[in-house]
């Protein structure tokens, strides 16, 4: 039966990063997997961020999302690297009208201990915009591990990303996200940075010995209704 999934991403490259070999998965078994990149750092910080560096990298997503089967992507305009100090509720409220329209079963989050401020942000936004009432379709909810902000996350019981919940993948399935996150020429690092494809492969062996598979993706399981 198909099913619809929705990856949340805080900034392009995030969805990849923490959830693109279960992408690649999902889709290949014909399920629908939507993305949403909830920022735009040029309006945030545009002394940072231009415009022509943000089409840059929304263009690499694109060519990303289209290698991991991606039915389709939406960009918001939300303002990186700021959301900490943006108002929740209209956070929530983009991502609920998004909810509304798509109706998942399923949404991945970035974990809200990550060094980014904008992953806790968008963490709880989201749990708002999927609160248990009013026929919300939303029955699980994952947080996943991004490269280059989760390892770096604060160093907290109560913050560290403890996974509980595997999805084990195949060989085609990394080599899959292994080249999407290749797309992202302008976010991709050389080794031994965490944000390289030699760490992304390295975590997923690791995380697929840990559950006795050769590879595989590791979340922190929020809710799960039955």
């Amino acid at each position: 039966m198909k099913k619809i999934f929705l990856v949340i991403a805080p900034h392009a490259d995030d969805e990849t990063l923490g959830c693109g070999a279960a992408i690649a998965k999902l889709s290949e078994q014909g399920h629908l997997v939507y993305v949403v990149i909830m920022t735009n750092a040029s309006i945030g910080a545009p002394e940072l961020f231009s415009q022509e560096s943000i089409n840059k990298v929304r263009k690499e997503a694109l060519q990303a999302h289209k290698i991991l089967g991606v039915a389709q992507t939406f960009f918001c305009e939300l303002p990186a690297p700021c959301l900490d100090q943006y108002p929740q509720y209209k956070i929530s409220a983009t991502l609920a009208e998004i909810i509304s329209d798509l109706k998942p079963e399923t949404i991945f989050v970035p974990h809200r201990g990550d060094l980014h401020l904008d992953h806790g942000a968008v963490f709880n936004a989201a749990l708002v915009a999927v609160r248990p009432q009013n026929g919300n379709t939303v029955k699980t909810i994952l947080a996943y591990e991004t490269l280059s902000e989760t390892e770096w996350g604060h160093p907290f019981p109560d913050s560290v990303f403890v996974p509980n919940y595997f999805i084990t993948v195949s060989e085609e399935n990394l080599q899959k996200k292994i080249a999407a996150m290749s797309a992202f020429e302008s976010q991709l690092k050389e080794f031994p940075h965490s944000r390289s494809t030699q760490a992304i492969e390295y975590l997923a062996r690791f995380r697929g010995a840990t559950v006795g598979a050769k590879a595989a993706e590791a979340y922190s399981l929020v809710r799960l209704i039955d």
